[in-house]
C-alpha cells in the first residue's frame, strides 16, 4: 500500500473492544492492557499486553496483532520468503541493521515502561533476524512509521485490509467505532482488563 494506516492513540479497552477482539481471535483476549492501534475501520487491530502475568510468568510480546485479515496477508508474505530475504539484508546492510537494532531497543523501552523483564529479548527475532512479521507489523502500527524499518516495509507490501469493511460483524461493531483515531476510545462501558496472556508470537502466524 502507498499510505500506511495512521497512528492512533493508545486507549483503555472498552467492553465493545473486548467483544470485537474475541471475534477477531476466536477466543477471549488474555493479558490485555490497552488498544495500541485501531484499524481505519475503527476496530482494534493491535493490542498491548502485560509483560508479566499475575503468577509471575514473563510475557515479552508487548504488541499483538488481532485483525484476521491483516494476519492472513502477513502470513502470505511469510510464506513467500520475505522473512528470509529481510534477514539476509540485515547481515549485508549495516545501516539497516543499526535501524533494526534501534527498533529492538524501542520495543524493550516501551515494554520496560510497563514492567521490566530483565534478560528477555524484544520479539519477532529482533535485533539480529526476522522471526515473525506479525510482531514487526504490530510494533510499527503501535509505534508509528519510522521506528521499525522492517515492520514499515512489511506494511508497505500489504493490501489495504480494511477496504472490504470491518472484520467484526456482530452487534458490538458500531460501539467499537467510539475509539476511532482522534476520539480517544473512552466512553460508557469501558471494560476491565483481562488477566490471562495472549499466546506467544509464534501463534500469530
Amino acid at each position: 500500500m502507498e499510505t500506511p494506516p495512521p497512528p492512533t492513540p493508545h486507549t483503555e479497552p472498552t467492553d465493545a473492544d473486548v467483544e470485537a477482539i474475541k471475534e477477531q481471535l476466536g477466543r477471549a483476549p488474555r493479558g490485555l492492557r490497552a488498544i495500541a492501534h485501531r484499524c481505519p475501520c475503527g476496530q482494534p487491530d493491535v493490542v498491548e499486553t502485560v509483560p508479566r502475568l499475575p503468577d509471575g510468568t514473563p510475557f515479552p510480546t508487548t504488541y499483538y496483532l488481532t485483525c484476521p485479515r491483516a494476519a492472513s496477508a502477513i502470513g502470505t508474505l511469510e510464506a513467500n520468503g520475505v522473512m528470509k530475504e529481510m534477514t539476509e539484508r540485515l547481515a549485508a546492510d549495516p545501516a539497516l541493521a543499526a535501524a533494526y537494532r534501534a527498533a529492538h531497543e524501542d520495543y524493550i523501552a516501551r515494554r520496560d515502561a510497563i514492567e521490566v523483564l530483565e534478560g528477555f529479548p524484544s520479539a519477532g527475532g529482533m535485533p539480529d533476524r526476522v522471526k515473525c512479521l506479525h510482531v514487526l507489523v504490530a510494533h510499527s502500527l503501535a509505534a508509528g512509521p519510522g521506528v521499525n524499518p522492517l515492520g514499515d516495509e512489511a506494511i508497505a507490501m500489504l493490501p489495504q485490509w480494511w477496504r472490504k469493511g470491518s472484520c467484526v460483524t456482530h452487534q458490538w461493531a458500531a460501539s467499537g467505532e467510539e475509539g476511532q483515531a482522534g476520539t480517544g476510545g473512552e466512553g460508557p462501558g469501558t471494560g476491565r482488563l483481562a488477566s490471562r496472556p495472549l499466546d506467544s508470537e509464534e501463534d500469530e502466524k
